[in-house]
């Protein structure tokens, strides 16, 4: 009888990639907004106005990741009209949306530092970046609700014939 390695991918210690965790994108949110109030606070008088251009970015990349999650939840599905889906490039989709998740909660973090920090400057320059932080936060948010809807679209649905089978087996420990 022959062993199989766990180096080789086979058995229970098999790498393997599972969903999201909502504490790991917490915990990263939180400890780039500490961060960016830290840095913030200390290099704020030597900053340029805050710019647009990354809200638009990442606002830009959570619409673009919550069509991709739409089509790709009906390919996958096989609804009537969409083509099947290939798999190679559900596994592509769902490593960017677990990646796209982590870069949001990453920026939204920082921006959300940022507007606290904005929030108790009292300056002009900080009322003139207000909106941009605001913006910042909420585009970051798009994009990690957007790469989550993503990741959830790349899951493989329940056949039926699995859900039959779980059925008998379930019928027949009962008995």
């Amino acid at each position: 009888m022959s062993q199989q390695s766990p180096e080789r991918g086979h058995g229970p210690h098999r790498p393997r990639m599972g969903p999201t965790q909502p504490a790991t994108l917490v915990l990263a949110a939180l400890v780039a907004a500490a961060l960016a109030w830290l840095l913030v606070s200390m290099t704020y008088s030597s900053l340029p106005d805050l710019p647009w251009s990354p809200t638009a970015v990442l606002a830009g990349l959570g619409v673009l990741e919550g069509y991709i999650a739409l089509n790709t939840r009906a390919r996958v599905q096989r609804k009537p009209g969409h083509e099947p889906v290939d798999p190679l490039s559900v596994a592509r989709f769902a490593v960017l949306a677990k990646a796209s998740s982590l870069v949001g909660s990453i920026f939204g973090g920082f921006f959300a530092g940022l507007l606290i920090f904005l929030i108790f400057k009292h300056t002009d320059a900080a009322r003139h970046d207000l909106p941009a932080a605001i913006g910042g936060v909420v585009g970051s948010i798009i994009l990690v609700i957007a790469a989550l809807l993503l990741e959830r679209a790349c899951r493989v649905p329940k056949r039926r014939d699995d859900d039959e089978n779980h059925d008998d087996d379930a019928r027949s420990t009962r008995r």
